[in-house]
């Protein structure tokens, strides 16, 4: 069983929104030696249970977040601005019902946004976010994932 879990957020057919979901496609077809993966699409709460069972020691929740940067910029989101009204995601539930979930079992709790270029039905995803996708891949790969903080 492995210690650390990607659990991954977001709407495949929502443009950028798809992040999530082209990061955990990445970690199925090539797993990481270090890295489970759950997709959990837009209601990743529904996931809770399998979490619970995976009983990781660390999880990062990796979403596309309008953080009114640049397309593609990917930042450590602290767990206490989840409540900043100008920080926006698109679910089911707000992210801070799945974070404070999370961390009532799992010791260590991350978020990690990518800034998105166009959330809406039927777009494409950007290059800049399919690139980001890719860094943070080859960075959980390479045991890196000290990205820069909201």
């Amino acid at each position: 069983m492995k210690k650390n879990l990607v659990l991954t957020v977001g709407n495949g057919m929502m443009g950028d929104d798809g992040a999530g979901a082209l990061l955990a496609q990445m970690m199925r077809q090539s797993p990481l030696e270090e890295w489970e993966v759950l997709n959990g699409g837009a209601s990743p709460e529904n996931l809770l249970h399998r979490v619970r069972e995976l009983s990781p020691q660390r999880v990062l929740v990796v979403d596309a977040a309008d953080m009114d940067l640049s397309p593609g910029s990917v930042r450590s989101i602290p767990l206490e601005r989840l409540d900043d009204p100008f920080l926006f995601t698109t679910h089911t539930l707000p992210l801070t019902f799945l974070i404070e979930s999370l961390r009532e079992f799992i010791p260590q709790v991350h978020l990690l946004g990518i800034q998105p270029e166009v959330v809406a039905f039927g777009y494409p995803m950007s290059t800049s976010v399919k690139d980001a996708v890719a860094q943070i891949y080859h960075e959980l790969k390479n045991g890196q994932g000290d990205w820069e903080s909201l």
